[in-house]
């Protein structure tokens, strides 16, 4: 067996400077330095005083705390394999050998995807994100379905130790969403999840058909960085409709019941956007304006446009039939990506949030392009 350890320990030591180019990838000892700077500020006299500012340094901290916390959980592990490995080839145990080949793959499968969070290097990448859900084509199976995909993501955030809540929310007349808002707020929420914008095609026997035919559904999923109010962006209030109505959710199980909920149009470009989930009418509009203007900045940047007036109303029309990925229920199960190919045959995990090899594949497409 000694043979077999042998190149495992030359395959571990091959991984050594893989960790160290890590390392420098993601700018530890920048985040380090910042972590400092962070924690000094939050000692100073008065410093608790300011809540807003006080906030923001929580968040950061946090943020700069999980990256480092993480890395050094990387090396960790690096270090328990290595030993594995050295104390397998000097007992010459046959019996490490499955253990110490789960463990590399293992490690390698995590090694891999925390390199590929270096390519979240984009302005917003490292921002929380809104997402919104549209029902499409199909009726109540594509309200049913635009709610399957609300349950699919507030999933993954949970999976990834996110937090959520949500901006607004629409029942369908029969079950489902007609559409909703929410906000998904951890690291990297928007590097992550911005490749999940666009049409997705969900095949099943429907549940509303009593003949038990075969549909095909669509709902669209719009993404959008949560910039911070630091960004400067022009909108003029001309261009702002503003209407107030009564918020409509399930009972207390989407919304808490107000006559405050808000929602503005932005004329030139047809993009609308409502809250109904704060105590004031106030406090809608405030939440309502920031969903705005991270849209307006999202669909500026994808664009690749000089400003904001440049956006035009019918960027913003949904093409059903352009789907980025298709759900597959019957007559057999699987999910795929039109986009990277990337395929799961196991869609009540997709559907329960297992996202990440969709995520990963769509990241390891756009860094070799």
């Amino acid at each position: 067996m000694t043979i077999e350890f042998d190149a495992y320990k030359q395959k571990i030591l091959a991984l050594e400077p893989v960790l160290a180019t890590l390392r420098g990838a993601l700018k530890l000892a920048d985040a380090e330095a910042e972590l400092r700077e962070l924690e000094t500020e939050a000692s100073a006299d008065g410093f608790w005083n300011d809540i807003d500012r006080s906030q923001v340094n929580l968040k950061r901290t946090k943020q700069l705390q999980t990256k480092i916390e993480s890395f050094r959980k990387l090396t960790s592990r690096y270090d328990d394999l290595a030993a594995l490995c050295e104390m397998a080839r000097e007992e010459d145990d046959a019996s490490i050998l499955p253990e110490l080949e789960a463990e590399y793959a293992a490690f390698e499968t995590t090694l891999s995807e925390a390199r590929l969070t270096t390519l979240l290097s984009g302005e917003y990448d490292s921002c929380n994100i809104m997402l919104s859900f549209h029902a499409g084509a199909g009726g109540t199976e594509a309200m049913d379905w635009a709610e399957m995909l609300y349950r699919m993501y507030t999933r993954w955030a949970e999976r990834h130790g996110m937090t959520y809540k949500i901006l607004d929310y629409l029942d369908g007349e029969e079950a489902g969403m007609k559409s909703a808002s929410i906000e998904i707020d951890g690291e990297n929420a928007y590097g992550l999840l911005k490749s999940e914008a666009g049409i997705h095609r969900l095949v099943r026997i429907s549940p509303f058909d009593s003949s038990g035919r075969r549909h095909t559904s669509f709902a669209a999923v719009e993404v959008a960085p949560l910039i911070s109010d630091s960004v400067e962006i022009e909108i003029r209030p001309e261009d702002l409709r503003v209407d107030t109505y009564r918020s409509s959710g399930a009972g207390g199980q989407h919304v808490n019941k107000t006559e405050s909920a808000i929602r503005i149009t932005h004329i030139p470009t047809g993009i609308i956007v409502a809250c109904q989930v704060e105590r004031s009418q106030h406090q809608n509009r405030e939440v309502a304006m920031r969903m705005l203007r991270s849209k307006l900045i999202e669909i500026k940047e994808r664009e690749h446009l000089d400003k904001i007036s440049d956006i035009k109303g019918e960027q913003m029309k949904i093409e059903w039939g352009s789907q980025i990925r298709s759900y597959v229920f019957m007559p057999y199960t699987l999910a795929k990506d039109h986009r990277t190919g990337f395929e799961n045959g196991n869609i009540n995990a997709v559907m329960d949030g297992d996202l990440d090899g969709f995520i990963n594949a769509y990241l390891s497409m756009k860094a070799g392009e």
